[in-house]
């Protein structure tokens, strides 16, 4: 189970509660009534928690393990030890999630203000927002009800954010307007001007950029990640979008819903993606790029050519994965020949 140092859970939650809530269904019905109290993975799970199964390569552990009850794929229940209750799902690693969160929910918002907050006078910060220490909000913010703000972070000048936001600890916010429920994690840098410059023999010559970044709601932005604002356009995040830690996005960028970057990932001035694009760790993306709807780019790709909806694609340049495998195949027997084998 978690340390309940720093996880306390909820619950207990019956099995056919857990069911319930995640979409599974109990395979044996006379265990619906059996009550669990944490989550944990198959190796350290116990009688009283609940795991799960959706990688074959971890059927020997799942096997083995002493969690109480699991999800899992029907195909694969009859792998499990006896004695373990049966959550069937489509999805056992989706159905987990939802019964991770219900056993782990968001702490709630405790309203409050640190003495050591700065909030200009003409700022609207409702009373049950929690406001931590030395935090400073500028002139004309507008934080929505239930915020949570974390200590050291700066709020600067026009900036709003939509109701039962969670922003960490040491965060800047500037030239940007930001929907609800996104949570901003710990040292994320939003709407810090963009790279922009038109060369010259006696040095760059920087152009103001006077774009702003516009955060759609329930959008999760990692640690120490920087949105730039637009140049003139601004630089869009879509609705549900998932962004990892130390993730750079250019300035007028603009991601479509529900798309998910892994950390390190890069993407360059003015690229558009459609919704639901998914993009690796380290993967990089050129400027002025369309990524098409649903694409999909391995990770330590490098993109430097448009890419239709639904393409996967992998390498540097990156090309469709058939094509990518056809090449590294190809690379191989050459290998083998010049080695004489």
């Amino acid at each position: 189970m978690a340390d309940p140092r720093f996880f306390e859970p909820a619950g207990p939650y019956s099995l056919d509660a857990l069911a319930a809530l995640s979409g599974a269904a109990v395979q044996d019905p006379g265990a619906a009534g059996r009550l669990f109290r944490d989550v944990a993975p198959l190796e350290s799970a116990g009688p009283d928690d609940v795991t799960f199964l959706d990688n074959r390569k971890y059927v020997e552990a799942f096997a083995q393990s002493q969690a109480g009850a699991a999800f899992v794929e029907e195909r694969l229940a009859a792998m499990a030890p006896a004695g373990m209750a049966l959550l069937i799902a489509r999805d056992p690693y989706k159905a987990f999630a939802r019964a991770a969160q219900a056993f782990h929910p968001s702490p709630p918002v405790v309203p409050g203000r640190a003495p050591s907050a700065i909030i200009d006078p003409s700022a609207v910060v409702p009373a049950d927002c929690a406001i931590g220490a030395n935090v400073v909000i500028e002139a004309r913010v507008r934080l929505g009800a239930r915020c949570e703000v974390g200590p050291n972070t700066v709020i600067a000048v026009g900036v709003e954010l939509g109701e039962d936001c969670r922003v960490g600890a040491n965060v800047t916010l500037s030239h940007c307007l930001i929907g609800a429920r996104v949570v901003l994690h710990p040292g994320a840098r939003i709407g810090q001007p963009g790279f922009g410059f038109a060369p010259d023999p006696a040095g760059p010559v920087k152009i103001p950029q006077l774009g702003r970044v516009i955060i759609g709601d329930d959008v999760d932005i990692g640690a120490n990640t920087t949105i730039d604002r637009g140049s003139g356009h601004d630089t869009v995040i879509g609705r549900g979008t998932m962004i990892d830690n130390l993730v750079q996005i250019g300035h007028n960028v603009v991601l479509g819903r529900g798309c998910i970057l892994a950390g390190q990932v890069g993407i360059s001035g003015s690229t558009r993606f459609g919704d639901f694009v998914m993009a690796g760790g380290q993967a990089g993306f050129a400027g002025h790029l369309s990524i098409g709807g649903g694409a999909r780019i391995a990770a330590q790709s490098g993109a430097m050519r448009d890419i239709p909806p639904g393409e996967t694609v992998c390498g540097a340049p990156a090309v469709p994965i058939g094509l990518f495998m056809k090449q590294v195949a190809i690379l191989q027997r050459l290998a083998k020949k010049k080695d004489g084998r």
